[in-house]
């Protein structure tokens, strides 16, 4: 007699190594038949942008190589989650259904729903964690709230008990009598049908193996100075791991104990601050899941009220890098080629966009949205919110980067600005960081005519820094009257 089936949904966790969800189904020597279901509709407001489609294209395929080396095969349907899932288990009459958890609003709730359908059925249903280190409701206050400011938040994740070891990648997976019908990759039409991304391609190894590479790569050589140069742009300080982790393609427990176990008395700094940037990431998951509004509303209602500027024109230069202020301009440019900008200058283009500009933060989200490869509801919302003053733990609205004083500082030498901006790679420092006050030689030495070659200022900073506190002003009398 044969035995029933277990259906495995992949969704964010595509990987193999340290995947519970995975191993909990192999544990039952039940035949194992791992799915994924394309069901953009399932994640509204927030559906995967293109960026990301092209990514899930290529990590998909990459799983695809994974299962097979393991004697598995990958399912593939697309339409509404619930829907495919109850066609799946008519066709297979499973056992039960395992998956990891993941925690956008929308799919918490869909995930609910379809838990309690399934168990409505006969089919038992199990989630597990393979995306956080803490789950978001095993982190309160001492008075039992959420947080809302992220250092205490990360001290009592530090109190927390460690997270448990990675799971070794099971080497087989057993495998059903027949298999459900499967569509390919290919049929969900995730990537471009205009060739916009040589330049990501270039730039990116999507899947667990690429992950896995870059986790190495980043071991090797930046982690070591991790906490001096991650503020760099024109270095190779950072990790790069973010697209990664965001696809589940690595987790954040092998990083936790890959990192704990390399420790040694020359390298504690950099542990302690790279770990900090990933307890970052869990607070945007804790912050997304208790206050689910968030990702289309400000925390400080306040802001509801903000006079945000509306213009076309601004919001394109600024998604083009035409704004006159090249570290500006850099970062747009490295995000619109490669699908990702370095988290320093994520700050100042946010800052300029949402405080210069004064337009929205959401108008900002969605770009990044549509453009990283990293795009992430959890760390979107936080990071937008936070740099324009309206979020949890956020730097306050009179907090107004100087985007020539973080350029001279974070990228000295210029080396970032000419790799971005190479209409000025001949004007040297301090020029390269403020091209309209270079004197008329130095222009002429370097072939730059600004308002042809490259840009003048949009606005100047200390007009956009009154304008911005006259804002705040604003509606800091209107929450006091």
């Amino acid at each position: 007699m044969d035995v029933r089936p277990v259906l495995l949904w992949f969704r964010l966790d595509l990987r193999l190594r340290d995947n519970p969800a995975l191993c909990a189904a192999v544990a039952t020597k039940a035949p194992v038949i791992p799915i994924f279901i394309w069901a953009p509709e399932d994640e509204a407001p927030w559906p995967p942008g293109a960026a990301s489609r092209w990514w899930l294209h290529h990590s998909l395929r990459n799983l695809q190589e994974g299962l097979g080396q393991a004697g598995s095969k990958l399912t593939i349907r697309k339409g509404p989650a619930e829907q495919v899932l109850r066609e799946l288990v008519a066709e297979t009459q499973p056992a039960c259904v395992f998956w990891n958890r993941r925690y956008e609003p929308a799919l918490v709730a869909r995930d609910q729903k379809i838990k309690a359908a399934l168990l409505a059925e006969g089919v038992a249903v199990e989630s597990f964690n393979s995306a956080l280190l803490f789950e978001p409701w095993t982190v309160r206050t001492e008075k039992g709230h959420p947080f809302q400011v992220f250092t205490p938040f990360w001290k009592t994740c530090l109190k927390q008990p460690a997270p448990a070891q990675p799971l070794r990648a099971p080497e087989k997976l057993p495998r059903p009598s027949r298999w459900p019908r499967s569509a390919a990759v290919e049929d969900l039409e995730l990537e471009p049908k205009v060739d916009w991304a040589s330049g990501i391609r270039a730039a990116w190894q999507p899947g667990e193996a690429g992950a896995q590479r870059q986790f190495r790569r980043f071991l090797k050589g930046a982690f070591a100075r991790y906490s001096s140069d991650r503020n760099f742009p024109g270095k190779a300080g950072t990790s790069r791991l973010s697209p990664h982790l965001h696809f589940g393609e690595i987790s954040p427990r092998e990083i936790w104990h890959s990192l704990l176990a390399r420790q040694n008395d020359d390298n504690q700094t950099s542990i302690q601050a790279y770990l900090r940037e990933v307890g970052w990431r869990e607070f945007a998951y804790h912050l997304l899941f208790h206050f689910p509004f968030t990702s289309n509303a400000p925390l400080r209602k306040e802001f509801a009220r903000f006079p945000w500027r509306r213009s076309a024109g601004d919001l394109k230069k600024w998604q083009r890098g035409r704004t006159g202020y090249p570290l500006v301009d850099a970062g747009m440019r490295e995000l619109w080629t490669t699908g990702w900008m370095h988290n320093r200058v994520r700050l100042v283009v946010a800052s300029f966009l949402t405080k210069h500009l004064r337009i929205s933060w959401e108008e900002g989200a969605y770009w990044f949205w549509d453009t990283l490869v990293d795009a992430d509801l959890a760390n979107n919302t936080l990071g937008w919110q936070w740099t324009a003053g309206c979020g949890a733990d956020a730097a306050p609205y009179f907090r107004i980067f100087n985007p020539v004083l973080q350029s001279e500082k974070f990228d000295p030498d210029g080396e970032y600005i000419r790799k971005w901006v190479p209409e000025l790679a001949g004007l040297p420092a301090p020029w390269i960081h403020k091209p309209w006050m270079a004197p008329k030689e130095a222009l002429e030495a370097a072939g730059v005519r600004l308002g042809e070659h490259y840009p003048l200022p949009m606005v100047a900073h200390e007009e956009a820094r009154r304008g911005a506190l006259a804002a705040w002003e604003q509606i800091s009398k209107q929450s006091w009257s």
